[in-house]
């Protein structure tokens, strides 16, 4: 599943078209390496999100196409906490 995708849909950004634009600006990494919009998410990937002056990381625990809004979390483990999260 596409980045920008697994990011609305899992929740962690409320919509589609922010996630993009917060990935094409260089502002989010997967393991380690700055990622694109359209990179591939897998199972057990850390993404680390720079939103504002903090930073946020998560693992990757389920990817699935559709959700319902309160099994979002169980899609991610917070592994640190910053500001894009408590948004």
């Amino acid at each position: 599943m596409r980045l920008d995708k697994y990011l609305k849909i899992a929740r962690v950004i409320k919509r589609r078209t922010i996630a993009n634009e917060v990935s094409a600006a260089g502002r989010v990494s997967v393991n380690g390496r700055v990622a694109k919009p359209s990179t591939d998410i897998k199972v057990g990937d850390i993404i680390e999100i720079a939103f504002g002056s903090g930073l946020s990381r998560i693992r990757v625990l389920d990817v699935r196409e559709t959700v319902r809004k309160n099994e979002a979390s169980e899609l991610f483990e917070i592994l640190e906490e910053g500001e894009a999260l408590k948004a």
